[in-house]
């Protein structure tokens, strides 16, 4: 236990002397993590909803219908299959336009009893249920139309009052809801060279509503055309594709069914797609946290040199020394993992449609261990990924050099020094800077890199979700539910891409103290080194800008569609202006945030740097 204690108090003492170094951390590994919670809670968004509403309106494992009342009779003998112990129906279902003073709308008019049924009962969360001139409409279309228990509406002319809204676990909610009338619906925007293709009739978006039994009779003229469904409850719920594999294609294929689990999917769609946006953000800035946790570990070893020689020489082992130093990092990827299961449970509600059609609120399900248990271990791994070499490093060595830590030369390479002889001074003393840490650079390249992949996806998809056609099956607030998806993924990826270039411009500042106070003393101005240490930085992000349009943007694009199954060909690719303009601003944005450290680090007093020894 005193082992452990003592760890601890040296790890958090550290921490507490450098606190914008751990701020930094903390916020490097709390981006990814925040993303990655996100990713995880919308797994399941809609099915907690789901599963109340089913429960409360004991919802039917199996829906079944028919599209002519001549093949009614099949449908009836479905309720003595074996397996069913329970149905409710057939009830007649007919097509409709719904007016109300704003709009049109199609609909989907189902015909009830006034009694409520033993199988989909659909729950009614204001007003009453059907009666004689009255409709009970579906909650998320009524959210969709604005419509209130009193309003006025029409159902091919024929005037009805709003009595109710209600909810159903036998469809899925507006605008995904399936499709039972005989004449076919369509969901999603229809393109206009297709409009004129499609059958005369066909219901597009369709809403859902309840009638009387007559009044949906009175709606059409010709009571053979109507169509039929069937609500069965099944001994196992589980066995309802089985079921439907054992039945469907009997009376004359007369029976489309369609299982619990095909409604749930269609209700949580919304969410599967946010949720796949959010994990492929998740990995990329966990790429991101890496590389900002290598930068920072990095300029964090090299001052906590001396350190290690005191703990050797105090008795401590190579063994403790590394454990010390992975202590500080562990515990920082603790925290921020805490800080971004917190943040990510409490925003995932506002990154999902509330969806009006399900009892409770989406996105909102109970934070369950094994998301506490990924997110956590995800973090921890980022953070000893990042700072177990390092560390391993420090404490091998020697406790008379690590007492010393005298600076380490810098390598000597004949062609470059020959190249950067002819350049200017501030760009000779940025070639020379950037080749002193090839791996800092690479880093930072790296960095650039996938940020600039992830906003070539961003660009993709964001054309995706601005052209209709594309977005099948979702209304203008669900695709404006994944454009906030998309700005939220963007936001977090481009700050933890800016505390990198900040990062890398700061470790690059302290690590050539006593070089940039050498090359004062022999006649560079302040301005030539802070140029100098700006651009070691913008020149790898105009590398890294490039890399991360190609192949690191095709690339990742090409990954997401082989692991969705996306179709490529339907995407919008970025233009070239478009990918020219996105690597000048990075080039610009780098060049902007580096300045500040680059100019802090260049005014430094000549004599301060070189009497502290670098």
């Amino acid at each position: 236990m005193g082992r452990i204690v003592l760890i601890g108090r040296l790890a958090v003492r550290d921490l507490r002397r450098r606190r914008v170094e751990t701020a930094l951390l903390l916020l490097a590994i709390v981006a990814a993590t925040t993303t990655l919670t996100l990713g995880l809670v919308l797994r399941d968004a809609a099915s907690d909803p789901y599963q109340r509403t089913r429960q409360a309106t004991n919802g039917p494992d199996v829906v079944a219908s028919v599209s002519r009342s001549e093949r009614l009779p099949g449908l009836e003998k479905l309720a003595s299959a074996s397996g069913v112990i329970d149905h409710s129906g057939p009830y007649p279902v007919a097509p409709a336009k719904l007016g109300t003073p704003d709009r049109t709308s199609d609909v989907q008019v189902v015909g009830r009893d006034a009694e409520r049924s033993s199988v989909d009962a659909p729950e009614l969360v204001r007003g009453g249920w059907v009666g004689d001139g009255g409709v009970v409409v579906e909650a998320a279309f009524a959210g969709a139309l604005g419509l209130r228990v009193g309003d006025p509406v029409t159902l091919n002319g024929r005037s009805f009052r709003v009595v109710g809204i209600a909810v159903t676990a036998a469809m899925a909610p507006y605008p995904a809801t399936s499709c039972v009338v005989a004449v076919g619906c369509v969901n999603g925007a229809v393109p206009p060279d297709q409009a004129a293709e499609l059958p005369p009739g066909l219901l597009r978006n369709p809403g859902l509503v309840w009638l009387t039994r007559a009044d949906v009779l009175g709606l059409t003229p010709d009571p053979d055309s109507l169509s039929y469904v069937m609500n069965l409850k099944l001994a196992d719920p589980d066995d309802a594709q089985s079921f439907i594999d054992a039945h469907h294609g009997e009376h004359d294929g007369a029976t489309p069914m369609q299982s619990w689990r095909d409604v749930l999917q269609d209700a949580t769609e919304l969410a599967g797609d946010s949720q796949i946006i959010l994990l492929m953000g998740s990995w990329l800035l966990g790429l991101l946290a890496v590389a900002s946790l290598s930068l920072l570990v990095g300029g964090r070893m090299a001052d906590q040199i001396r350190r290690v020689g005191l703990l050797k020489a105090v008795g401590g082992t190579p063994s403790l020394v590394a454990v010390v130093l992975l202590a500080e990092y562990v515990l920082v990827a603790i925290v921020a993992a805490a800080a971004g299961l917190a943040i990510g449970s409490l925003a995932a509600p506002l990154l999902t449609a509330s969806s009006a059609g399900l009892l409770g609120s989406p996105g909102t399900p109970p934070m369950s261990a094994s998301t506490v248990g990924l997110v956590t271990a995800v973090a921890v791994a980022v953070a000893v990924v990042a700072t177990a070499v390092p560390a391993l490093r420090a404490a091998r060595l020697s406790t008379v050099n690590a007492l010393a830590d005298s600076p380490r030369p810098p390598r000597r390479v004949g062609w470059l020094i020959a190249i950067s002889a002819r350049l200017p001074v501030a760009l000779l003393l940025a070639v020379r800077v950037a080749a002193r840490r090839p791996r800092r650079i690479v880093l930072g390249v790296v960095s650039i890199a996938v940020t600039i992949s992830g906003i070539y996806v961003l660009l993709v998809l964001d054309s995706v979700l601005a052209t209709q056609p594309v977005a099948d099956g979702y209304d203008a607030a669900q695709i404006g539910v994944l454009h906030h998806v998309l700005l939220v993924w963007t936001v977090i990826l481009l700050c933890l891409a800016a505390v990198n270039a900040v990062v890398i411009t700061w470790a690059t500042v302290l690590d050539n103290r006593r070089s940039s106070a050498l090359a004062r003393a022999l006649g560079a101005t302040p301005r030539d080194v802070s140029a100098a240490l700006a651009a070691a930085q913008v020149l790898p992000a105009l590398v890294g800008a490039a890399l991360g349009v190609f192949p690191g943007g095709l690339g990742l694009l090409t990954a997401i569609n082989v692991i969705t199954g996306g179709d490529s060909d339907r995407a919008t690719l970025p233009s070239l202006g478009q990918l020219l303009a996105v690597v000048l601003a990075t080039v610009l944005v780098v060049a902007g945030l580096t300045a500040v450290p680059a100019r802090l680090g260049g005014r430094r007093s000549v004599t301060e740097a070189l009497a502290s020894g670098g």
